[in-house]
């Protein structure tokens, strides 16, 4: 019978310990996907602003490096490079830049495709994303309506 009760508690508490470990999990902050390979190496004169024409002269940089037979288009097999060349673009889909469905992707349809990055973080619309953005984007929010911690007993 003790056996019984004390395998019983071990396996409450070991349930209790799970449960609040992914209640825990669930809650914490977790890093944005945008971000999580540092920030975006396109910023080209590096002072931490990312804007749309940076993305613009990056992507143009890409296309020609993609094209490698020089047809003014990209095929499926160059369009690797572009998944390559940074990794906001690793799982980036053929078809989403090639607009026209005709099997190829021209400079202005790869060039001028917005970035996602500046989609998600300029705040403003002004085309440019400022280190203040991205914080805001990715400093949780919390609601005024939610109950607030109490300062602990330091006595107990």
């Amino acid at each position: 019978m003790y056996r019984k009760s004390v395998l019983g508690i071990g396996v409450t508490v070991g349930l209790l310990l799970t449960g609040s470990s992914l209640a825990l999990a669930q809650s914490a902050p977790r890093p944005d996907p945008m971000l999580s390979n540092g920030p975006p190496q396109w910023d080209s004169n590096h002072d931490g602003i990312y804007t749309c024409a940076e993305w613009k002269s990056f992507m143009d940089g890409v296309f020609k490096l993609a094209d490698r037979n020089h047809d003014g288009s990209l095929n499926p097999a160059e369009f690797e490079t572009v998944k390559k060349a940074d990794p906001s673009l690793a799982e980036a889909e053929f078809a989403y830049f090639d607009e026209n469905q005709d099997g190829k992707i021209s400079r202005t349809e790869l060039v001028d495709k917005p970035s996602a990055f500046i989609l998600r973080f300029d705040r403003n619309g002004d085309c440019r994303v400022t280190p203040d953005e991205i914080r805001a984007a990715t400093t949780p929010q919390t609601d005024p309506r939610a109950p607030q911690e109490r300062p602990r007993d330091r006595f107990h």
